[in-house]
């Protein structure tokens, strides 16, 4: 019960961060503003979330983890609240802003802290427990909340999340064990007080410079900027795209992209720059159809199964390719850099596809996703020697401590 609370929080935060995607005409219209500018609420959390992860996180980490848990939920509580009641713009954004901090920080302790919770040889089932709050949300949380505002009314909707960040308070306070936050040991020494002295032959950790100038890492950042900026400038608007089967679109790219995670599964280890060219190509394939038939009923649905699949897959491709280039001592550093990647990936296609909605309409979102995905491709093909090699090295995988469990659950939403 404990780690389905965690799970809910997952379910919370991801339907928090993602809702107004199905629901900005509505949005735009009680808020008076043009649909380009309500798509910037979800780049408004996705910013927030990237900038404040890491420092709150540091402030924060030497905390109790239960009370902090309680905290952000209470805050997301209360921050849905006020965008359900808000009548101005610029306190929604606000709002958005100040729940992508909270967001940033439930992601850096939620993986962890399940992986705390339960004996190491099951440390892998928790997280995945965990985990499955996101795609409960891809597949039936925003669907759904998309279709209920169809018939209660955005506002509603979000007041429905503010009640369930509220109840879940509780039922963290009496499923969740406490834990203790990081020991002193392991935090960085004030200055003036004395360090931690390193062992006889103990290396420095290295720093996020190093390993973003490592062999391949470049290229491999290059490409999840350019994915999660394509998609997110379609996912952003699909209800401009498809006005009348915006619920139904979103659904069926969320049961797909389950789908798209199970099959890469199983052909990661093997064929990951196969499978990862293949989901490339998948998903320029789909916006090719949408750009030139999406008005289709058969094509708009089939176009969004073929790119949840495709999409669902490729973030667990680009992870793994990090971790082989980074190397298993450098995975965590490597990680959170990808995690700021992928937020800064989500701010701007939420900026250009409300540029090209703005300019050119709604017929253009898919073509912008289409360039982003194809340069996407050419560098995978491109970068065969370090980022994305035919065989893989299959590195050891190290110990998973909080801080790692931390970065790849960040990763993963």
């Amino acid at each position: 019960m404990g780690l389905l609370a965690l799970s809910a929080a997952a379910f919370t935060d991801v339907t928090t961060d993602l809702l107004p995607a199905g629901l900005l005409p509505q949005m735009s219209g009680s808020l008076h503003v043009t649909e380009a500018r309500a798509g910037l609420l979800v780049g408004a959390f996705a910013v927030a979330s990237a900038l404040a992860a890491i420092p709150v996180t540091a402030a924060l980490r030497g905390l109790p983890r239960r009370p902090v848990l309680q905290c952000v939920l209470a805050g997301f509580a209360l921050l849905d609240a006020i965008t359900a009641i808000s009548p101005w713009y610029p306190l929604t954004f606000a709002a958005r802003l100040l729940a992508g901090v909270l967001g940033g920080t439930l992601w850096s302790m939620l993986a962890g802290y399940g992986a705390r919770m339960v004996p190491a040889a099951q440390r892998g089932r928790a997280i995945a427990v965990v985990l499955a709050g996101i795609t409960v949300a891809l597949c039936a949380g925003i669907p759904a909340g998309a279709a209920l505002a169809g018939v209660l009314g955005w506002r509603a909707v979000f007041g429905l999340l503010a009640a369930l960040a509220l109840l879940l308070v509780p039922w963290v306070r009496r499923r969740v064990p406490a834990l203790p936050g990081e020991p002193s040991g392991r935090r960085r020494s004030r200055p003036g007080q004395p360090g931690r002295r390193r062992r006889p032959g103990q290396q420095r950790r290295p720093t996020s410079r190093q390993v973003a100038t490592g062999p391949g890492v470049p290229a491999i950042l290059a490409v999840t900027l350019l994915l999660l900026t394509g998609h997110q400038a379609m996912y952003t608007y699909v209800a401009p795209f498809a006005p009348h089967r915006a619920g139904v679109v979103l659904l069926v790219f969320g049961l797909a992209t389950a789908a798209g995670i199970g099959i890469t599964g199983i052909v990661a280890d093997r064929h990951l720059r196969a499978a990862l060219l293949i989901a490339l190509a998948g998903i320029a394939a789909a916006m090719g159809a949408l750009g030139l038939a999406g008005h289709q009923p058969a094509v708009l649905l089939g176009a969004a199964a073929l790119w949840g699949a495709a999409f669902g897959g490729a973030p667990t491709l680009l992870q793994t390719a990090l971790v082989d280039a980074a190397g298993p001592a450098r995975a965590d550093v490597a990680t959170a850099l990808q995690t700021t990647v992928y937020n800064i990936g989500i701010a701007a296609g939420s900026v250009a596809g409300g540029l090209a909605l703005g300019q050119a309409g709604a017929a253009a979102l898919p073509w912008v996703t289409l360039v982003c995905c194809t340069a996407a491709l050419g560098a995978v093909a491109a970068a065969r020697r370090h980022a994305f090699p035919a065989a893989r090295a299959h590195p050891a995988a190290p110990p998973l401590d909080e801080a790692g469990a931390g970065a790849i659950n960040t990763y993963c939403r």
